[in-house]
């Protein structure tokens, strides 16, 4: 059973409200581009310790090395458990600061310590649990703050500025050549989102939880241009029934228990929806072999230089999350899942066929450069960005912060060991049957998503609670 595209969940606030929403989901922007920084910053300093010639930590071993490497997906879950305790308390505003005292904590401990070993583990560590925050309160925070029409394109944005951090830190190590001086550069971007959280409110559902309806009207009616009450009073009608909010405000303030959500039945449908979404996801977005991308390149024998084509990557994965911004209201979640899952999989399986029937030659290397070129556009257009969409509506008010927590954590602990255990898989079946098997993979993923995957489009939080056949609270 699926919800079927409709029409005219649009509030009609027009442009003002768009741009004002634009505005306040700044600091999630910036959280994303954090988020992109701590990915990639182990990466370089990898890259700097194993360079001829680095004497900056001596006697370093390939295991300790490694360790700096898998230290930041391995905490990111440690930072989403602890998020989901904690956030239905503190509110979004409180742990966007605490995330970004976390990420300066990160660069304090190499900059005012001597750089040993063991700062780098905690550099690394630090690095993981930023990101483990910054991704549970990216998406419940956009979720909760837009309005229905806007929701997925607003939302599907925050990859496009993980990927800005990616381009942030990389030109950064360029140019100065000095991945500590790069580290130390990237503090401007906590600071700068510190200046932007002192301006940005909590979302008026989390304060509706908390039993403060009337700041949460406020709140609402500068969210959307500052409108009158009266032309936000259908919106916020919507909200309070989704909250379900007692007409007891000491009911209200009650405070919540965050363990005792793992009781409550609304979270296990969703949850179940949402985790076997990013197993597939994780396939068909190329996580596996993500951190081994030189390798692969390598491998299809093309002209282009590995360095060039491992430039260019995250240059399509921009360009698909730019399309999902363009199309995702016009199309849907659903169709984009659904026709980028097949994109993928028939491109991961021709790349399989060609590497194992066909010789290396000039046309078959650019065939499989192009077919994976394809796959990372649509992954990138289409069911990459859209599960971290769907994370963000598909979980009900009482369980939405600690839904997205699991979810961020069992992403994080997919990608560690996908990552990890990819080089064995490949040495048990060889490289090019790897793109066979995820391509299977796929397929099968894209059967039980078009049974399963409902459409979320222009839908308020409320019907979607109700697809699920929710109580909301």
């Amino acid at each position: 059973m699926t919800i079927q595209m409709k029409e005219g969940v649009d509030f009609g606030y027009g442009i003002k409200s768009t741009l004002v929403q634009c505005l306040v989901l700044t600091t999630t922007y910036f959280l994303n581009v954090q988020q992109g920084i701590d990915v990639m910053m182990p990466t370089i300093i990898i890259g700097a310790l194993k360079r001829e010639g680095d004497n900056t930590v001596p006697g370093i071993t390939d295991e300790q090395i490694s360790w700096i490497g898998s230290l930041v997906y391995l905490s990111p879950p440690i930072g989403s458990l602890f998020l989901s305790l904690v956030q239905t308390r503190l509110g979004h505003r409180l742990c966007m600061a605490l995330t970004n005292f976390i990420q300066l904590s990160s660069v304090l401990v190499v900059v005012l310590f001597p750089i040993t070993v063991s700062s780098l583990y905690a550099c690394s560590m630090l690095m993981g649990l930023s990101t483990g925050f910054a991704t549970g309160l990216s998406i419940s925070y956009s979720g909760e703050v837009c309005e229905p029409k806007l929701r997925g394109s607003l939302t599907s944005a925050l990859n496009v500025f993980y990927f800005v951090g990616f381009f942030f830190v990389s030109t950064s190590y360029a140019i100065t050549e000095s991945w500590k001086k790069t580290l130390i550069i990237t503090v401007a971007v906590p600071l700068a989102n510190m200046l932007t959280l002192s301006m940005t409110p909590d979302s008026p559902m989390w304060l509706l939880s908390r039993g403060k309806t009337d700041k949460a009207r406020k709140v609402l009616m500068k969210l959307r241009g500052c409108v009158s009450e009266e032309k936000c009073a259908p919106e916020f009608q919507e909200m309070v029934q989704y909250v379900s909010l007692t007409a007891k405000s000491e009911e209200a303030k009650k405070k919540p228990s965050s363990l005792g959500n793992f009781s409550y039945p609304g979270l296990w449908n969703p949850l179940k929806l949402m985790l076997i979404y990013i197993f597939f996801s994780n396939i068909m977005s190329g996580v596996p072999y993500a951190p081994y991308l030189m390798n692969v390149f390598s491998s299809f024998n093309t002209q282009v230089e590995p360095e060039w084509a491992m430039s260019a990557y995250p240059a399509f994965s921009i360009i698909g999350n730019v399309f999902t911004i363009l199309l995702v209201h016009r199309l849907g979640k659903r169709y984009l899942v659904l026709s980028t899952i097949t994109v993928c999989s028939l491109s991961y399986i021709l790349i399989g066929f060609i590497g194992q029937f066909y010789g290396d030659t000039e046309y078959t290397s650019w065939a499989k450069l192009a077919l994976f070129f394809g796959s990372t556009l649509s992954s990138s257009l289409g069911v990459m960005p859209i599960g971290w969409i769907l994370m963000s509506e598909v979980f009900p008010m009482k369980s939405k912060n600690l839904g997205c927590s699991i979810c961020s954590a069992v992403y994080f602990f997919l990608s560690f060991f996908m990552t990890k255990f990819y080089m064995d898989l490949e040495k048990l079946i060889g490289f090019y049957n790897t793109f066979v098997l995820f391509g299977g993979i796929g397929i099968v993923g894209l059967v039980y998503f078009y049974f399963c995957l409902p459409e979320t489009e222009n839908k308020t939080l409320k019907e979607i609670a109700e697809h699920f056949k929710l109580e909301p609270m």
